[in-house]
């Protein structure tokens, strides 16, 4: 193998992404795929999960609330009898939650957004972890973080919350299965564009009470880059982490945002 093809994933890879039917989900089990990996999807949206199905041959998938354990439990059932295994567990699935000043947000709202956000990495994690240490695939979990796991963020407390606690619970994962030759890593994008980023700008303007275009231009003048990333670019680091060239890559929160220098 010459370096430059340690870049890209091994074939055959066994991936399970969860939150795969649209957005970054999508993206990146399309993009395995096109490495030539064996890839299963999650996601609680059936109609989006067979548009995904239809337009990418090979993908198989469960309908599933990541925040349910039997649900959760079902998709490695499903899993191991499609698949026979894992090497690569991308834990995808998230929600926007709520927008609003601390005291205005509903105690329901908080919770789900934890259930989603952080319950079902822990959820996925559990199971996925008996069948990594059995992969000789350089086998790994991707957790899908968020600049927003490094920088406070008014008006969406439950999110960032969420977010930072990733953090560590790749930094723990990644020195508990290190022994065992399993890679624990996070991605942190920035701002995404696509409908769920449309509708944050909207609802953060809303929030203050600004107009959407002012709070898009707001966004776009605390990155550095002064451009929002894209689900693609997400999914090329999850390749790369995915790759022989980041076998010795763990425990680390790579960020995907242009370099956002406050929120």
């Amino acid at each position: 193998m010459t370096l430059l093809d340690s870049f890209r994933p091994p074939p055959g890879l066994r991936v399970l992404v969860t939150g795969a039917a649209t957005g970054i989900g999508a993206a990146i089990a399309r993009a395995f795929c096109e490495a030539g990996a064996r890839v299963h999807v999650c996601d609680i949206d059936r109609a989006a999960l067979d548009r995904l199905v239809t337009q990418t041959p090979g993908i198989t998938s469960s309908m599933a609330d990541v925040a349910i354990e039997k649900e959760v439990d079902l998709v490695f059932d499903d899993v191991v009898g499609t698949l026979g295994g894992l090497d690569v567990l991308v834990n995808n699935a998230g929600v926007a939650g709520p927008t609003g000043a601390i005291e205005t947000l509903a105690a329901s709202h908080w919770e789900r957004t934890v259930a989603v956000n952080l319950h079902s990495q822990f959820l996925f994690a559990r199971r996925a972890v008996p069948l990594l240490k059995q992969s000789h695939a350089n086998p790994c979990i991707v957790a899908m973080g968020s600049v927003a796991g490094r920088l406070g963020y008014a008006y969406r407390t439950p999110y960032a919350a969420t977010k930072w606690a990733i953090v560590g619970l790749v930094k723990s994962l990644a020195i508990e299965l290190g022994p065992h030759g399993v890679r624990v890593n996070a991605i942190l994008p920035g701002t995404v564009e696509g409908d769920r980023m449309n509708g944050v700008i909207a609802a953060r303007a809303a929030a203050v009470g600004v107009g959407v275009d002012e709070m898009q231009e707001e966004y776009l003048r605390k990155i550095s880059l002064r451009r929002m990333v894209t689900a693609d670019d997400v999914a090329a680091m999850a390749l790369y982490l995915s790759s022989p060239a980041a076998r010795n890559v763990t425990g680390q929160a790579v960020s995907v945002d242009g370099n956002v220098e406050y929120l």
